[in-house]
C-alpha cells in the first residue's frame, strides 16, 4: 500500500507490477479495494469466515483483505500479535497460477517466499504457507482436454507452463481441504489459454467463475473480460446461466479495459460481479464510460433481454421500442444475407 515516510512518498509496488502474459493479468490495489468494497461490512468483523483467491498472481487480494480484517477485528481480539496469527493461519486461503505467481504472492503476503522462514510476519510449518502453487494435468479426449478444451499441443513438456490451472482441473482445493467450507471466493481468474500453432485462443475465466459458484460459497467476487454479454467463443451458455442467475448482486462494467487495467488491452473491457447466495432480486449496474467514473448503479434483471446492454439509455429506449409489440428487424433481414446480399464482398466495386 502507498504510504508517506516523513514528506516522501513511497508508491505501492503492486502498482508497478506489468502484465506477464495472457493469463497473468495482475489487478491494480486500487481496483481490488474497490471490488471488496462491494461486499457487506459485516464480514470484515467476523471471525469465523474462510477467505480464498484460487488464482494468485501478485496476492492483492489477500493483502487487502487482511488488511481490513486486523482493523475490523480488532474488537474481537485487541492483541494485534494474535489478531494477525489467527488471520493468516484460518481465515486466508489461496492457491497461485504458477510457481513464480506463487513466490509473488506469498512475498505480498507474508513478506517472505518462505512462510516457514524468520522473515514471513506470521510461520507456517510450510514455505507455502496458505498459498501454495499446486501442479495439474489437462485430461486429453480427441485432442481436447475435457475439462477447459485447451488443444493437445498446449502441452510442451515437463520444464514448461501447461496452463492446466488448479482450480479448474480438480487438483484445488487439495484432499487435506476437501471438508473445508470457503464463504468467500474473490480474485481476478485468468482468462484465455494460447496454444502453440494454434491461431485462435480460448476463454477460460468462465470455468473459473461456475467453479466458485458451484463450491455455494456465501460470495463469490470476481473480475473478467466483458465479451460475454453479447458474444465470445463457447459463452453461450455462461452468458445464459450468470443472466438468469437472480443471485448477482452487483455488476460494475467498465467500456475501456484501461480504466480498469493501465497499459493493457483486454478487447470488449471488463466488469467484476457480486454474487450473493442469499440475494434473489434484480441486480444493481453501474457503468463506467470510456476515461469517465463508475456511474450510479441502476436496478435491473440482467436476463430482460438476450444480450446484456451496456447503456441505460439504450434499455430506456428499447422497452419502449418493444412495448409497440411491432415485428422486429431480425424477422425481415438475414444476420447472414442483409437485404438479400450476400456479405462475401471483394474488391473495391
Amino acid at each position: 500500500m502507498s504510504r508517506t515516510l516523513g514528506q516522501q512518498h513511497v508508491p505501492d509496488i503492486l502498482d508497478c507490477l506489468a502484465q506477464l502474459s495472457n493469463d497473468e493479468v495482475p489487478t491494480p490495489p486500487k481496483l481490488a479495494r474497490a471490488m471488496l468494497d462491494l461486499l457487506p461490512t459485516t464480514v470484515w468483523s467476523d471471525p469465523e469466515i474462510k477467505w480464498l483467491d484460487p488464482f494468485c498472481k501478485s496476492g492483492v487480494f489477500l493483502r487487502e483483505i487482511a488488511a481490513r480484517l486486523l482493523e475490523g477485528l480488532s474488537a474481537w481480539e485487541p492483541d494485534f500479535n494474535e489478531r494477525r496469527e489467527h488471520i493468516y493461519q484460518n481465515m486466508l486461503f489461496g492457491a497461485s497460477i504458477t510457481e513464480m505467481t506463487g513466490i509473488v504472492a506469498r512475498r505480498t503476503l507474508y513478506c517472505s517466499r518462505d512462510a516457514s522462514g524468520d522473515h514471513s510476519i506470521v510461520r507456517f510449518d510450510d514455505e507455502a504457507g496458505n498459498l501454495p502453487y499446486v501442479p495439474s494435468k489437462h485430461e486429453f479426449v480427441s485432442g481436447k482436454c475435457r475439462q477447459c478444451k485447451a488443444p493437445q499441443d498446449i502441452e510442451r513438456g515437463d520444464q514448461r507452463e501447461n496452463y492446466a490451472y488448479s482450480f479448474i482441473h480438480g487438483a484445488y482445493p487439495t484432499e487435506e481441504m476437501k471438508d473445508m467450507k470457503f464463504d468467500v471466493v474473490v480474485g481476478n481468474p485468468p482468462y484465455q489459454i494460447d496454444s502453440d500453432g494454434n491461431t485462435r485462443t480460448m476463454p477460460v475465466y468462465q470455468l473459473f467463475v461456475q467453479r466458485a459458484i458451484g463450491m455455494d460459497p456465501r460470495y463469490v467476487l470476481m473480475i473478467t473480460p466483458s465479451r460475454w454479454f453479447a458474444g465470445g467463443l463457447g459463452l453461450a451458455e455462461f452468458r445464459a446461466q450468470i443472466l438468469s442467475d437472480r443471485r448477482m448482486k452487483r455488476l460494475v462494467d467498465y467500456r475501456v479495459e484501461k480504466d480498469a487495467f493501465p497499459g493493457v488491452n483486454i478487447n470488449g473491457g471488463v466488469n467484476y460481479f457480486l454474487w450473493d447466495r442469499e440475494h434473489n432480486g434484480p441486480c444493481l449496474v453501474s457503468h463506467a464510460p470510456a476515461g469517465g467514473k463508475v456511474g450510479d448503479p441502476e436496478a435491473r434483471y440482467l436476463d430482460e433481454f438476450d444480450l446484456l446492454i451496456r447503456q441505460s439509455e439504450a434499455v430506456a429506449i428499447l422497452r419502449k421500442v418493444r412495448s409497440h409489440n411491432e415485428p422486429t428487424f431480425e424477422s425481415n433481414v438475414s444476420s447472414r444475407k442483409p437485404f438479400d446480399f450476400d456479405t462475401n464482398f471483394h474488391g473495391s466495386d
